[in-house]
């Protein structure tokens, strides 16, 4: 018998429910802002004067140059083109990853609350998942449950930093514990990096390339689309040692081969705007976070500490709702007219259900519409 088809996953749920019913979209992470312009201008001018034919497999060479010198420049990394593929999407760079790294039985750790990819890709590529979790409400990093959930057949782990759906970071003490057990255990290390240049309160981006013990071992992804906005363009990469990148792109050259050349160009000019123009940037969303941030605790919600990412999370009980996410967020959407994504979406077991995500990338209006409608509901109840 054929595998069962996939499930829709609850942000393609939540969205439709909002299409639907005419509620505001606070549940799916794409910005709903003024796009940047220069970003626009540089794709059309790739379309008109670069080339619209296929680009190396791995990657133009003059965006992965472009992305080594960012990382460069913002974290401290020394690499080369060698280090970098060129994917599309930073989801296609993990599942190129697992499929050069995971064999059937292989065990892999996945970090609860998860990015929804990472278990099918892990499954589909023949591994089976363990699971650890982080620890609510603060979210810290369960390192004696890493040691513990790791045996004989575990080969890898999956992290994320900042973390979606939470918006914790990985400080470089905990990546340089993670950096023993690797190297004690021989496993390799995948990290989703894609909200990097999404950090809005000064905490470091640290990579796990920057540690030593991880730096031969870890796969870094990173994604255009979170780093300029505009997450339909889908560019992303893998930066990993040479002799690890190269299994990658033996998977990635059959899975899409290549990205968008255009879009190639355009994000390589992308990367050489000035470092004043992605504190401008990263200026609108802060002010957006504040904006979503202040109204709810206005209204008397509880809303925890993140560091990065799109999203706000609301603690239920501390804001004396229920504390079952998906029955509020179903009434949010219904009632109120906001759709929210439950945190316990982001779980395979064990699930914690006593959280919300918002995103915050809207305009003012959109935001100040949906706090009066959060504001309702809550008074309501």
């Amino acid at each position: 018998m054929a595998d069962p088809a996939p499930k829709t996953t609850v942000f393609e749920t939540m969205s439709s429910l909002a299409r639907a019913l005419g509620a505001i979209n606070l549940g799916q992470g794409f910005p709903e802002m003024e796009e940047p312009g220069e970003l626009i201008a540089a794709a059309q001018r790739a379309l008109a004067q670069r080339s619209n034919q296929y680009p190396p497999m791995r990657g133009l060479p003059e965006l992965r140059g472009a992305i080594c010198a960012y990382y460069a420049r913002t974290q401290g990394l020394d690499l080369t083109l060698d280090n970098v593929v060129v994917t599309s999407g930073g989801t296609e760079a993990l599942a190129a990853s697992l499929l050069a790294l995971v064999r059937p039985g292989d065990e892999v750790v996945l970090v609860q609350p998860l990015y929804d990819a990472y278990l099918p890709l892990v499954e589909w590529a023949g591994g089976v998942a363990k699971f650890v979790s982080l620890t609510p409400p603060d979210w810290a990093f369960p390192l004696d449950a890493l040691k513990a959930v790791i045996g004989p057949k575990t080969k890898g782990l999956v992290l994320n930093t900042p973390n979606n759906p939470v918006g914790t970071m990985l400080s470089g003490k905990v990546l340089e514990a993670i950096g023993e057990l690797a190297r004690e255990h021989d496993l390799w290390v995948l990290c989703d990096e894609v909200w990097e240049g999404m950090v809005f309160d000064g905490t470091p981006h640290v990579s796990p390339l920057a540690v030593p013990a991880l730096a031969e071992r870890a796969i870094k992804v990173g994604s255009a689309g979170k780093i300029f906005s505009m997450t339909g363009w889908k560019v992303g990469w893998a930066v990993a040692a040479p002799a690890l990148a190269a299994r990658i792109a033996g998977r990635h050259q059959f899975l899409t081969f290549t990205t968008a050349t255009p879009l190639q160009w355009a994000v390589a000019e992308a990367f050489a705007l000035p470092a004043m123009w992605h504190r401008e940037h990263l200026a609108r969303y802060a002010a957006a976070k504040a904006r979503l941030t202040d109204g709810l605790t206005a209204a008397g919600f509880a809303v925890l500490p993140a560091s990065g990412t799109w999203f706000v999370t609301i603690d239920l009980a501390a804001s004396g709702l229920p504390a079952d996410d998906v029955q509020v967020a179903e009434r949010l959407v219904r009632e109120a007219g906001v759709a929210s994504i439950p945190v316990s979406a982001f779980y395979a077991q064990d699930a914690e259900r006593g959280y919300l995500r918002l995103c915050f990338t809207k305009e003012p209006a959109v935001i100040d519409s949906a706090l009066a409608r959060l504001a309702a509901f809550r008074a309501a109840i």
